[in-house]
């Protein structure tokens, strides 16, 4: 027979589980292939390279479409943008500042609002 302070102890136990999960989550919100991805609990620090180079950041996907003329563009759900080093542009739910804009690659700091 299991007493009811056991049975309210693995329920508190779950319950803490549980919330220290959920806190973790925005940390763990990214996926991403081969690309570097860094995120703190308010923004990620990406670097997409390559075609077709995408990762999920914050809820969103947001996809590398290549470089011209020094501007990167990039898709964010269902947007398309473009900006140059130093730049930031807003895309949906995402503010992005493009630090660094390579001939295949951009480096950018995504955060929410």
């Amino acid at each position: 027979m299991v007493s009811k302070t056991t049975s309210k102890r693995a329920g508190r136990l779950s319950t803490g589980t549980l919330a220290g999960a959920l806190v973790l989550l925005p940390l763990g919100a990214c996926t991403f292939g081969s690309d570097t991805v860094s995120c703190s609990t308010s923004s990620c620090t990406v670097t997409l390279s390559g075609n077709d180079a995408e990762v999920e950041i914050l809820g969103t996907t947001l996809a590398f479409g290549g470089v011209q003329d020094g501007r990167a563009t990039l898709s964010v759900g269902n947007a398309s943008v473009s900006c140059a080093e130093g730049e930031t542009v807003s895309a949906g739910p995402l503010s992005l500042e493009c630090t660094s804009v390579q001939d295949d690659s951009v480096k950018l700091t995504a955060s929410l609002g």
